[in-house]
């Protein structure tokens, strides 16, 4: 089934087999005439991930084979994915990222429950792609999302990537880019070719030169909430991005 999508303000065409995936792209299916990008998934490269990946079921690889080349190709439009929960609060998105497990989705959940589903909500819960638009650098939600399938269609401004770790006791502190570079790397796609490797690291300066970066020890709690946005919020920090 060839799906027309509008995903972070770039269009593609996708040929989708699976429910799981037409499921989470529904809300972002569009009409349009030029196609930005166009995936397919060859039946060589279905057969390799299951000899790599055999407990995955055909669903599941086309699920993360998607959003693995729809990421890879973002990088041509001054985009990038960051492996991270994000929550938008008052109109900006706060991307908390760490290894699997840490509790980035606990954090976010709670920031939810304590502002309320009024004032903030999840717009992407694993995946969110970040573009700059305009000398403007803005969040966007996608159909890829991780486990729990929560995402929103949706853009805004980035009001701060926050490096999340466990802690029995809750604090936060800025950061400077040179400490951010590596925890970044590591929670993006790193391209093979150097070229497009190349866009990646300017994209990278020109954000983390511009955004307010933090490290957050947390525990699960309500004052975890009360601390990480106190610390970090973005209108007070007038970050016009």
């Amino acid at each position: 089934m060839l799906k027309k999508l509008k995903v972070a303000d770039v269009t593609l065409e996708i040929d989708l087999k699976y429910n799981k995936t037409i499921r989470q792209s529904k809300d972002y299916e569009a009409e349009f005439d030029k196609t930005n990008i166009s995936i397919h998934i060859p039946d060589e490269d279905y057969a390799a991930f299951k000899n790599e990946a055999p407990y995955l079921s055909d669903e599941d690889i086309e699920y993360i084979y998607t959003g693995a080349a729809f990421y890879e190709a973002l990088l041509h439009f001054n985009g990038f994915m960051l492996h991270s929960s994000g929550v938008v609060v008052d109109n900006y998105a706060y991307l908390f990222s760490a290894d699997p497990g840490t509790g980035k989705s606990t954090h976010t959940d709670l920031w939810v429950k304590y502002f309320g589903n009024d004032r903030a909500k999840i717009i992407n819960d694993d995946k969110p792609a970040i573009r700059m638009i305009n000398d403007k650098i803005y969040v966007y939600g996608t159909p890829w999302s991780g486990k729990t399938d929560q995402n929103i269609n949706m853009k805004v401004p980035l009001g701060a990537i926050v490096f999340l770790e466990r802690s029995e006791d809750n604090w936060v502190k800025e950061i400077e880019p040179k400490e951010a570079i590596p925890l970044i790397l590591q929670q993006t796609i790193r391209p093979r070719e150097p070229e497009v490797m190349i866009k990646l690291l300017d994209m990278l300066d020109i954000v983390l030169r511009r955004v307010k970066l933090y490290r957050l020890g947390c525990n699960i709690s309500e004052e975890a909430v009360r601390v990480s946005y106190n610390g970090i919020k973005a209108e007070d920090q007038k970050n016009e991005n």
